[in-house]
């Protein structure tokens, strides 16, 4: 088994497993494994007591890990490709004990019947009669949200051997619940929407907060489901319009710093609220000239007069959003309801961009960071070492939680002091006692990771992008 449930009581943070053998042993501290020097060969069905877990394919952009980043998980539960006999993963494949030949069929109660085709560091056979295994439970956050809710479970099921009539495999995977909830305590990336990939047909927590995003900013009338089907398609598609941006059934970088830069930008006050024609106020007059200008229609002074120069510039505006055709049309140069329909969804266009070229930046921090392995990318506490640990250290030292001439890529009560004094700052923790202090859990990777980019981003203003 590589994913094992877990309800732990957490304030802020969550305290997860310290390390990969502590996840995966957990059974075995209670279960010790047992060696059989002489293993029984079966040709006939026989029935079995199993102790039932799960494993998933980690996928790049997800929202959460259990172990805080793809590469983690891709240690914890393989590469999510193919089983060890080389089979590519699919709905009914098994790891077993080695003591099940590839190719053995298990039919499982409440499961249905599957294939044996991999194997795992923690699937052995157990000292009081019971096997473990694992079953396969699927890609990416669906993949993981089942793994986590199927937890540990005591099946009795009847084993075919490879020699004898073996029945079909009959696996749905749709059969074993992936609940969203139990992703949350993973969420490393809630405040990072273009990390994430969601696309038509997932389901899990980054379709959720793709959701909710566009219920909060009116394109998807429902609250969020956490599956992305027609309906949210059609609200996507709605927003991709409205924005000018490439129809896509998915979000990349792009469309989601445009979808934070609409929410940046709820509340802004509108550009101006009058008509503009000769008759118009002067206020208003030059409310309409400092708009055309951010627009980039006007190019005069901002006087409150309606003259030549600004009827040039609404002409211009209506004929490249083909409202008019030539000055002598009814409405040339003068903005009425649909020239300034137009105009404000242009407004809002470019105001939207400005925030979402800021987001953009900061996720190209990410990129950057990752390209040259300087970004921390998984969950650290005590007994860790290693690249990993050496970059906290120094994200630390950055901050001024950490001496710098103390960096060594061991977590040892130093780390464990400074990150706590970290946590405090932050107030992720209120007191020593609460769960995950000093331990890098999601609420603190998630705001150290943040800091790290609000740093790199000021030097990059300030310096340019050389300076990464």
């Amino acid at each position: 088994m590589k994913i094992q449930k877990q309800n732990i009581y957490r304030t802020k943070e969550l305290r997860v497993p310290r390390h990969i053998v502590i996840l995966l042993s957990m059974i075995a501290v209670f279960l010790p494994y047992h060696t059989y020097s002489n293993p029984v060969i079966h040709t006939e069905p026989y029935t079995q007591e199993f102790i039932i877990t799960a494993y998933y394919s980690p996928l790049s952009n997800q929202c959460c890990y259990v172990k805080g980043g793809e590469f983690a998980d891709k240690i914890l539960n393989g590469q999510g490709i193919a089983g060890a006999d080389g089979t590519g993963v699919y709905p009914g494949m098994i790891a077993a004990p080695s003591s099940y030949p590839f190719g053995t069929v298990i039919s499982l109660p409440g499961f249905g019947t599957l294939k044996v085709h991999d194997r795992g560091g923690a699937i052995n056979e157990l000292g009081n009669g019971k096997h473990r295994l694992d079953i396969w439970a699927g890609h990416g956050e669906e993949g993981l949200a089942r793994a986590l809710a199927l937890g540990v479970q005591h099946v009795k099921g009847t084993v075919y051997p490879n020699a004898s009539g073996q029945p079909e495999v009959q696996f749905d995977l749709a059969n074993l619940p992936a609940p969203i909830d139990e992703l949350r305590r993973y969420f490393v990336e809630k405040d990072n929407l273009l990390a994430l990939r969601p696309k038509v047909g997932d389901r899990g927590l980054s379709v959720y907060l793709l959701q909710n995003y566009l219920h909060e900013i009116g394109y998807l009338k429902r609250g969020p489901t956490g599956f992305f089907g027609e309906q949210t398609k059609q609200s996507w598609h709605t927003f991709l319009r409205d924005y000018q941006l490439q129809i896509a059934d998915g979000l990349d970088a792009k469309s989601a710093a445009f979808v934070l830069g609409v929410q940046k930008r709820q509340g802004a006050k509108e550009p101006f609220a009058k008509y503009i024609d000769p008759d118009a106020s002067e206020s208003s007059i030059a409310e309409a000239q400092r708009l055309l200008r951010f627009l980039g229609y006007y190019k005069g002074r901002t006087n409150g007069v309606y003259d030549d120069n600004l009827f040039a510039s609404i002409l211009k505006f209506q004929q490249k959003h083909a409202l008019v055709g030539t000055a002598e049309d009814i409405g040339a140069g003068r903005i009425g309801p649909l020239t300034s329909r137009a105009i404000r969804a242009e407004w809002d266009r470019q105001i939207v961009a400005s925030h979402a070229d800021r987001y953009l930046d900061l996720h190209t921090i990410d990129v950057k960071l990752s390209e040259k392995g300087n970004r921390l990318k998984q969950f650290l506490g005590d007994d860790y070492n290693g690249g990993q640990v050496r970059l906290l250290q120094q994200a630390l030292s950055d901050l001024g939680f950490f001496d710098a001439k103390k960096i060594n890529g061991n977590f040892g009560p130093m780390t464990k002091e400074a990150v706590t004094a970290y946590q405090f700052d932050r107030e992720i923790i209120m007191s020593m006692s609460d769960t995950g202090a000093g331990y890098v859990g999601p609420t603190t990777l998630r705001s150290l990771r943040s800091d790290q980019r609000n740093i790199l981003y000021r030097l990059v203003r300030a310096e340019g992008w050389n300076a990464l």
